[in-house]
């Protein structure tokens, strides 16, 4: 009897997936993008006139006594404490070396470095031009919003992916409550905040593409619970732009045309807004860009096996 030697069948694709290369270097376009926005942000609420009678209008919007309101975000300001986030960034990164996974460890700790030695340089260092007759020293970017947001997004990248969309719109929320607080508290302007997510945003966009780097196989599709909550992140970004642009478009109005068209509690309302829509937005890109990652090794060629 004759031996039908059994064909050899490969177990690993002889070359990348298409469109693989542009995984890989995706995130360098989401950070440079992230970056571009943070300086628009910059030169219009900071460096024009009604940019920055806006900006001042939500502020001195914030001004206002609701006593549950009050509670929530007076304790949510007192748990972003330094000392908190710092604890919570060690136990992030401690958590991604136990699953072996020291390129996210590494890259949590760069996340949170970056981004909050980029802030507070920024903040030390640049002029706030006087045209709103509302003299301030320059508060932007916002700490507290950077510290917050680099917390949520080192969160995100460590925790199974399975798990980084319910994580991520957890940490949406919690960095939305802290932003609008700063604003609430007249720590901060909208923008403050709103530049600050941007800038944890492209500090986070390097540090995914430092990993795709190093694991270069091919990349797996986004979970099903992992597309819900962008789903749930667009819904909710979308309705916050809306109202946001229909409010900063009134209060515009209402500073240049038509004084006393909204009170300063409408521009309030409006920074909020901007805020929850800028929180949504980065919070979808952040879950995209983690939950898209490449496989530990080259997958399988389809039908390679029986």
């Amino acid at each position: 009897m004759t031996a039908v030697a059994s064909r050899p069948v490969p177990t690993e694709p002889t070359t990348r997936p298409p469109g693989s290369t542009w995984h890989t270097v995706s995130p360098l376009l989401v950070a440079a993008l992230a970056a571009g926005g943070a300086y628009a942000v910059h030169r219009l609420f900071i460096g024009t006139p009604l940019g920055q009678a806006i900006d001042t209008a939500a502020l001195r919007g914030g001004d206002f006594d609701h006593p549950r309101v009050s509670e929530v975000l007076t304790r949510t300001l007192d748990a972003t404490r330094l000392a908190s986030l710092a604890l919570v960034c060690v136990l992030a990164a401690a958590f991604g070396a136990i699953r072996r996974r020291l390129d996210l460890a590494l890259a949590s700790v760069f996340v949170v470095v970056a981004a909050n030695l980029i802030t507070q340089q920024l903040k030390a260092n640049l002029d706030r031009p006087l045209l709103d007759d509302f003299p301030a020293p320059n508060s932007w970017p916002s700490g507290h919003a950077t510290a917050a947001a680099s917390v949520a997004f080192v969160l995100v990248l460590v925790f199974p992916r399975a798990l980084r969309g319910m994580v991520g719109l957890v940490g949406a929320g919690y960095v939305a409550i802290v932003a609008v607080a700063t604003v609430w508290a007249e720590w901060h302007r909208p923008s403050d905040v709103i530049a600050a997510l941007l800038i944890v945003l492209a500090c986070g966009a390097l540090a995914v593409f430092a990993v795709r780097l190093r694991r270069t196989g091919p990349y797996r599709a986004i979970h099903l619970p992992n597309r819900v909550v962008i789903v749930a992140l667009w819904v909710g970004g979308l309705l916050a732009t809306a109202a946001g642009v229909f409010g900063m478009a009134s209060v515009a109005l209402s500073e240049r045309a038509l004084p006393d068209l909204v009170s300063e509690r409408f521009a309030f309302l409006t920074g909020t807004a901007g805020i929850v829509a800028a929180t949504a937005a980065t919070f979808i890109v952040w879950v995209r860009l983690t939950a898209a990652e490449p496989a530990d090794r080259p997958a399988p060629l389809q039908g390679g096996t029986e």
